[in-house]
């Protein structure tokens, strides 16, 4: 079974329609006993990287999807859900966010002369890993952010995206998985990636 995390930020419908699509079994909770027993867990998020880490706590979710990550079972950050997985972000200063992996979340510099938020389609320039088995470096994915992951460590990156920068829009650590863009919105692609992280999981 697939846990979706329920934290009032956003995108979950999303998430759960393309889940059936590919015809695996999910619940959509914020109950922590429903995640600790989970197969999987995908961690969606939008909106502002603090308050996505306030509703995490204000649920005791934080604590939770820490003991999950170090379970060793597949867990999957989509958007600030990849945010939240790392240590701070420049959107949020004195917040911290899970510390799962190395790292900190930084904003587009203002040099920078394409529109922020990046909003729209735009394609990945490196792609390795498990969760981007099949899919190709110039594949084009569906991205809606201001703020961009600076990964500390350069092994873990699976892929990464030109928008003014050259910025780490994936990792992969062991069973720890995310994705700065939105496979859920990305069609066929973000199908095929979810549809890994699932064969990962052992659900399809």
């Amino acid at each position: 079974m697939i846990a979706v995390v329920d934290y009032d930020a956003g995108n979950v419908k999303s998430v759960e329609k393309a889940i059936e699509k590919l015809g695996a079994e999910h619940i959509l909770t914020s109950n922590q006993e429903e995640i600790k027993k989970a197969d999987a867990v995908i961690l969606p998020g939008v909106g502002n990287f603090g308050d996505c880490v306030n509703k995490l706590q204000e649920r005791g979710l934080d604590t939770s999807l820490k003991e999950y990550a170090a379970s060793g079972r597949p867990f999957l950050g989509i958007c600030v859900g990849l945010q939240l997985l790392f240590e701070e972000s420049e959107e949020s200063p004195g917040v911290k966010g899970l510390g799962i992996l190395p790292g900190k979340i930084k904003r587009f510099p203002g040099s920078c002369d394409l529109k922020v938020p990046q909003i729209g389609w735009n394609d990945i320039v490196e792609s390795k890993g498990r969760l981007l088995e099949g899919i190709d470096k110039g594949t084009y994915f569906y991205f809606v952010h201001s703020f961009y992951l600076e990964c500390e460590d350069p092994s873990i990156v699976s892929s990464r995206t030109e928008y003014g920068i050259t910025y780490d829009s994936s990792v992969e650590k062991g069973n720890i998985f995310a994705t700065q863009f939105h496979p859920e919105k990305s069609s066929d692609a973000g199908l095929k990636v979810l549809a890994n992280f699932l064969k990962i999981a052992g659900e399809v």
